[in-house]
């Protein structure tokens, strides 16, 4: 494996129908291009050896004979390949004809896996030729024969099944998902009629996300008879629920996808998932043999570098349509969680700090959405600008714009002789900007907004995000604390895209045009006065780093658990020309240090609605000691 991913393909070769040998060699022809691209798997269509349409030719002698030498003579080519393949043919098996996919490795057959359930309704008439496999077990080509069997390839389990198998109400892979396959194999010849392409995608997706497992599929293609139906050649490779490759249908040629499908992924989230495991061991019955393949080593050099996308903002959906649906089910998600805190405490009433920054922006139309969605008058929402020694005219100016536009309660309360009392009271120097100076700041307006809760019997509405909890970019019983925090399994990456959906929608010009202008705001606390021409000094990713990236840290952290080794790796494929590996190690170091030594912040956050599959809530989603040492993930990141 590369960095813990195997490199599959979903093959469509060209089809002569009842011409087994001259199968075998357009088979054969594709292991140029597959070895090439470094494929150590390749997963050919269902009764590619002869054909999927031969219809009654399946019970004359002669074809069933050259079908035998064609599987002899694939695994003859595949001597010293260093690949596996899975190719689909008919196999004899006492006075039984079985539907099977054959899995060659290294000039062997490994095991032949036969079809467990037949369709024979519609267009469907495999039981005039074909018997069910289920309950069969033997050996064919001097190899396993049966539905119980896997197949170790590079130490990946590897599972088959075949077409209508997937359609079944439980299918055969989620058996041997069960018993350790991490890859499914689908060898398939499904004809294409109205609709059926999106649904059979949808049947992909969802098989690989149940079983936790990469699935590979292969259909038949162009070659088969078009006597009454037409194969399009379909080829899929999905992982746990996303789909990785997927082919140009109706081409004439032979053609395949290939993919990585991340196994130490599936292996975590199987791990993690507690419920995979309870699973297996209330249903399982039937012990599943491990067939090993034997395959060769392959040699670094073949393949360099992954075939597989590494976003650089995994919590971004790819496409707009997708960003935009997202963030409205987000944002209903927001809502939705303050209404219902609203509803259960009586209240009417919300008070928000309002900076001129993305989160509490955020925050602010979510507090309208909530409202508007009770019925509430949106005068209930106080918005609170709290003018500090960073304030610049710019964010100023962008606050009241938003709140007059929104028509929420606005107040303008300025911070700075409060906090001058202040450092007076503990003897701080002024001229001494340090975390002292920074944190009495962040302080004061906490106070000032949780006093003005009090006195309009309402409560705070939090305003950090997700990124900022994980770094502990906010000042402990300062900005840290609320009643409620809307943003707090929101990643910062994600906090543009979010208020620029409000922006899109937005009736009201001047509510565009702040929401605009605060998107493309430098992030910053504004703590530190301004410059000499009002600009903002203190920018929050000059001092702990881009978001971009810790956003990318934490989320293969969290959701996979993967080691910061790996984490490196993929930073460098996914940020490849944008930081050198140098400035990823440097920023990493940051994460997981500040990761481990904030998580008391985290320890006593407000309630927060979860939005995605990364939470940091110590009450649902992350529960870890507050004093837990980081020295393993540090001195792992020193090696590297």
């Amino acid at each position: 494996m590369i960095e813990g991913m195997m490199r599959v393909a979903a093959v469509v070769p060209e089809v002569a129908i009842a011409n087994p040998m001259a199968n075998a060699e357009n088979i054969i022809s594709m292991w140029p291009a597959l070895t090439a691209r470094g494929v150590r798997l390749a997963v050919f269509p269902e009764l590619c050896v002869t054909g999927y349409t031969c219809a009654d030719l399946f019970h004359q002698q002669s074809l069933l004979a050259v079908s035998d030498a064609a599987v002899e003579r694939i695994a003859q080519a595949t001597n010293g390949l260093g690949m596996a393949v899975i190719v689909g043919a008919p196999v004899k098996c006492g006075d039984a004809l079985l539907n099977c996919g054959i899995l060659i490795a290294d000039g062997r057959v490994v095991m032949s896996v036969p079809k467990s359930y037949l369709p024979n309704y519609n267009e469907f008439y495999e039981r005039r030729w074909f018997r069910s496999g289920r309950g069969v077990s033997g050996e064919a080509f001097g190899a396993p024969l049966g539905v119980g069997l896997l197949a170790d390839v590079d130490g990946v389990k590897v599972g088959i099944e075949i077409c209508e198998d997937l359609w079944t109400p439980a299918p055969p892979s989620s058996r041997a998902a069960m018993e350790g396959a991490e890859v499914i194999a689908n060898l398939s010849a499904s004809d294409d009629i109205i609709g059926k392409y999106a649904y059979l995608r949808s049947l992909i997706l969802q098989q690989s996300a149940r079983c936790i497992s990469g699935y590979v599929y292969a259909g038949a293609g162009f070659g088969e008879s078009s006597t009454d139906l037409v194969f399009d050649g379909k080829a899929f490779i999905a992982e746990n629920g996303s789909m990785l490759a997927a082919n140009e249908r109706w081409q004439n040629d032979a053609q395949f996808v290939a993919a990585d499908i991340d196994i130490e992924a599936i292996r975590r989230d199987r791990l993690h998932l507690g419920s995979f495991a309870d699973c297996a061991e209330a249903t399982l019955g039937l012990a599943y043999r491990i067939v090993n393949a034997d395959l060769p080593a392959a040699e670094a050099a073949e393949a360099p570098e992954l075939m597989r996308h590494v976003s650089p903002r995994p919590f971004v959906p790819a496409n707009d349509d997708e960003i935009d649906r997202r963030c409205g089910e987000i944002i209903n998600i927001q809502a939705a969680g303050l209404a219902r805190r609203l509803k259960a405490t009586g209240c009417k009433s919300l008070v928000v700090g309002i900076s001129g920054g993305l989160d509490s922006t955020l925050a602010l139309m979510v507090a309208t959405h909530a409202f508007r969605r009770l019925g509430l008058p949106v005068k209930g929402i106080i918005g609170v600008t709290m003018p500090g020694f960073g304030t610049t005219g710019r964010t100023h100016s962008n606050a009241v714009t938003l709140m007059e536009g929104l028509g929420v309660t606005t107040l303008e309360i300025p911070i700075g002789k409060a906090v001058e009392q202040h450092f007076a009271d503990i003897g701080h120097d002024a001229a001494v900007h340090d975390v002292t100076y920074e944190n009495s700041q962040a302080r004061e307006r906490t106070q000032i907004l949780m006093d003005l809760a009090n006195k309009y019997n309402g409560m705070v509405l939090g305003t950090g995000d997700l990124s900022e909890l994980a770094l502990g970019w906010a000042t402990y019983n300062g900005d840290q604390m609320s009643m409620y925090g809307v943003n707090a399994s929101v990643p910062k990456t994600l906090v543009k895209y979010l208020v620029r959906w409000f922006a899109m929608r937005s009736r009201v010009k001047s509510v565009a045009a702040a929401l605009n202008d605060i998107i493309d705001t430098p992030i910053s606390p504004e703590l530190i006065p301004a410059d000499a021409d009002g600009n903002i000094v203190q920018k929050t990713e000059d001092l702990v780093g881009p978001y971009e990236l810790h956003d990318f840290f934490l989320y293969y952290m969290l959701r996979y658990g993967f080691s910061p080794r790996r984490v490196l790796s993929l930073a460098e494929m996914a940020f490849a020309g944008q930081f050198d590996r140098a400035t990823i190690l440097k920023w990493m170091r940051t994460f997981y240090r500040r990761f481990f030594t904030q998580q008391f912040k985290r320890s006593c956050m407000p309630d927060g609605p979860k939005v995605g599959s990364v939470c940091l809530s110590p009450r649902g989603d992350w529960r870890m000691p507050s004093d837990a040492s980081s020295a393993l993930w540090l001195s792992e990141l020193e090696g590297l």
